[in-house]
């Protein structure tokens, strides 16, 4: 019987002056299927199946520089081989910043970028069990 209870994320739904380019540039960069304003994507789905694994949801001040004070959201898409996928973004000029002290051995390993309307990403890798 079910308990009430929340199971995990079941979308993630952002507002784009082009949905169906930025959508497009997500499916191409990062991997996974992305779709515009109730559309299903190229292959006809709608949905992304993902790997299981920890979900952070956090509140940040609204000053806190932790992501750039002017957008309200930073999505945080966990990933696996980063220093390949930061490679593999980079030949496609997309701009990847790393910085030493975003990493740490109990945490993992981060990389930032920006969508093409200049919504922050960051890429994480946990680190192996």
């Amino acid at each position: 019987m079910a308990e009430g209870k929340v199971l995990g994320i079941g979308g993630v739904f952002l507002r784009a002056d082009d949905a169906a380019e930025l959508s497009a540039w997500y499916r191409e960069h990062l991997g996974f299927t992305v779709t515009a304003g109730g559309e299903p994507a190229p292959d006809g789905s709608y949905s992304w199946k993902q790997e299981a694994g920890e979900t952070v949801f956090s509140f940040f001040p609204r000053g806190n520089s932790y992501f750039p004070t002017d957008r309200p959201v930073m999505i945080n898409l966990r990933v696996a081989g980063l220093d390949a996928l930061a490679d593999k973004l980079q030949a496609a000029n997309v701009e990847v910043e790393r910085r030493a002290e975003w990493d740490h051995p109990s945490v993992g390993r981060f990389a930032r970028i920006h969508d093409p309307e200049g919504n922050p990403i960051e890429l994480w890798e946990p680190p192996a069990e």
